[in-house]
């Protein structure tokens, strides 16, 4: 294992910006210093080996030599991670697999009808293997290199990124501008008519809560990193990150966590129960006060904490799944959540890809049960989700992970900019209220982009 120690820089988007505009660049951003929980932010590019997954064929392109595979996707993952290192090092990642997996990688592991239209053509899978790191520790104040080795290119290039992470380079902010103004693909109308359809399932007994959501799109130009640099800023979130691909870009200011692997511990955290805020201090306390006591939104999370318990206990040892904390407050910028956590231990036999396998899309956006609720979102929402509801992670040689689900995450593809915004739907929910919930998600992302048209 090589290590070496960096000049700290607070501002992890700074050095990010030296290799932005390279393919694979991906930038794991913990909000710091706008978010408590904040301590390490990622950077990896130049990928030893890249698998992009459309449909039954994942496209590997590994030292220049392209292949095609129709492999199940997560068994080339395990594949190309291979054997696990021991990390001596203490930091949460030297190497490994970076990247993302959309909501639609589900039809890989479900039998899923085909009704809505695929029109983001990004990949279902696109995970990179990096043998090295940039770890920036805002808590200890200090930044390393870091790599395994795996391959000789690393050893290489080492000198020549030691000197582009140290350097005092200010790269140039470029330009970039929102050409139209977002519109939904539901109108008002047509969401009322969706959500009545939940509610004749959930009477009929088909499902207990489904998340429905509705995608807003919007024509854009220019840099999508530096679309990206004034979100962090607007709406900062603890599992934000940007990814910058051949086919587009990811721009995800995410507020949950989806699953955390550290030494076979594993800990996930559902979002489920959701207010505005409000300007004024008293009434933002009595609307998460509001929240915090609402037997429908509690109600609404305990649901989703009991299908992920189901979900990680396929993997875990027995006895091992507990939930620490239940309907717990947490506050960002336009919104209060409900939080719960549920953590276990992995079996001796089953790994991080397992996990990830046996829980993936995440229940807390798909709703109960799982596979009802995703055969209802796929006949009731007009598009296909693609990023959204999906999920950004990280997964090292060691075998430790932590990811993401992709909500408040927008995609730049094809000059177009497209994001979703939903929520879980149960019997006593109200049409009024959940239609203004999708738009009190999408607040921040909103507001960003309309005062940015008319600037």
């Amino acid at each position: 294992m090589k290590i070496s120690e960096l000049p700290y820089q607070q501002n992890s988007a700074k050095l990010f910006s030296l290799v932005a505009d390279e393919p694979w660049s991906i930038f794991f951003d913990s909000g710091f210093p706008e978010i408590d929980m904040g301590r390490y932010d990622i950077i990896v590019s130049r990928p030893a080996v890249t698998l992009e997954t459309y449909g039954n064929i994942t496209h590997i392109n590994d030292d220049s030599k392209k292949t095609t595979s129709s492999e199940d996707p997560f068994i080339l993952l395990n594949h190309y991670l291979g054997e696990k290192n021991i990390n001596f090092s203490g930091l949460p990642f030297c190497g490994g697999a970076v990247g993302y997996l959309a909501y639609d990688l589900g039809r890989r592991l479900e039998a899923l009808p085909e009704m809505s239209e695929q029109d983001i053509k990004i990949p279902e899978m696109a995970v990179g293997i990096f043998d090295w790191s940039l770890i920036i520790d805002h808590h200890l104040r200090r930044i390393w290199l870091v790599s395994f080795c795996r391959f000789k290119k690393t050893k290489l290039i080492w000198h020549e990124l030691k000197e582009l992470f140290s350097s005092s380079k200010n790269i140039e902010t470029k330009e970039y501008r929102i050409t139209s103004d977002f519109k939904s693909n539901l109108s008002r109308e047509q969401y009322g008519l969706a959500f009545n359809k939940v509610k004749q399932y959930i009477r009929d007994g088909d499902c207990y809560q489904v998340n429905l959501s509705q995608r807003f799109a919007a024509g854009f130009e220019g840099d999508s990193w530096s679309a990206y640099l004034k979100l962090r800023t607007v709406n900062p979130a603890p599992y934000s990150a940007y990814i910058n691909l051949p086919t587009g870009a990811i721009l995800s200011s995410s507020p949950e966590r989806f699953l955390r692997v550290t030494d076979n511990q594993v800990e996930t955290k559902p979002i489920k129960g959701t207010s505005h805020r409000s300007v004024f201090a008293y009434e933002d306390k009595a609307l998460a006060v509001c929240l915090l006591e609402s037997e429908k939104d509690r109600a609404e999370n305990l649901m989703i904490v009991d299908l992920l318990r189901n979900d990680i206990s396929k993997v875990c040892e027995s006895g091992s799944v507990l939930v620490p904390k239940l309907f717990a407050l947490e506050t960002y910028a336009t919104v209060h959540h409900l939080v719960s956590t549920i953590t276990g231990r992995l079996a001796k036999n089953k790994n991080s890809i397992d996990l990830m396998r046996g829980c993936f899309p995440g229940g807390s956006i798909t709703g109960a049960p799982k596979l009802r609720s995703m055969e209802i979102i796929e006949e009731l929402e007009p598009h296909r989700r693609s990023i959204y509801c999906g999920s950004v992670f990280y997964l090292g040689f060691d075998g430790n992970m932590d990811s993401n689900i992709c909500i408040r995450t927008l995609v730049n593809y094809n000059n177009q900019l497209y994001f979703n915004a939903g929520g879980g739907i149960v019997w006593d929910s109200n049409v009024d209220a959940e239609y203004k919930e999708c738009f009190d998600k999408a607040a921040a992302i909103l507001r960003l982009f309309v005062q940015e048209k008319f600037n």
